[in-house]
C-alpha cells in the first residue's frame, strides 16, 4: 500500500490553482468553480464555491471573534475536470512540446494550448 502512496505523491496533476473546473460526480455535479487550491499529496483539489461546509471557529486573540464559518472543503482531484478556454467544455488534458522546448498543457477535444 504504501509503495502505491508513493507513487501517487509523484504523480503530477493536471488540474493547476486558478483553472476553471466542473465537478463530475456527487451532490455538487456539474457546477463549476475556479481553482482555489490543489494538494498534490493527498491528490485533492479545492474549488470555489463548491463542497462548502460549515466550520466551528475559536475566538483566537482580541481582534477576531468566534463563530459558524462557511469555507470549501477539498475534493478528490478525480471528481473534477478541466474545462477548456476555447471550446468552454469540459475535456480531457494532453502534454506537448512547443518549438521553445516548454512543456504545456493542451486540450484533447480542440488541441488549444491551456497554459498562460
Amino acid at each position: 500500500m504504501a509503495k502505491n502512496k508513493a507513487a501517487a505523491s509523484k504523480a503530477k496533476l493536471n488540474i493547476r490553482k486558478g483553472d476553471t473546473v466542473v465537478v463530475l460526480s456527487g451532490k455538487h455535479r456539474g457546477r463549476r468553480g475556479k481553482v482555489i487550491r490543489v494538494e498534490p499529496e493527498t491528490r485533492r483539489v479545492v474549488v470555489e464555491g463548491v463542497n462548502v461546509v460549515k466550520k466551528h471557529m475559536r475566538p483566537r486573540g482580541k481582534m477576531m471573534q468566534g463563530g459558524i464559518v462557511d469555507q470549501e472543503a477539498p475534493l478528490p482531484r478525480d471528481k473534477v475536470m478541466l474545462v477548456c478556454p476555447r471550446c468552454n467544455k469540459p475535456s480531457r488534458v494532453g502534454r506537448r512540446r512547443l518549438e521553445d522546448g516548454r512543456l504545456v498543457r493542451t486540450c484533447r477535444r480542440c488541441g488549444e494550448v491551456v497554459d498562460r
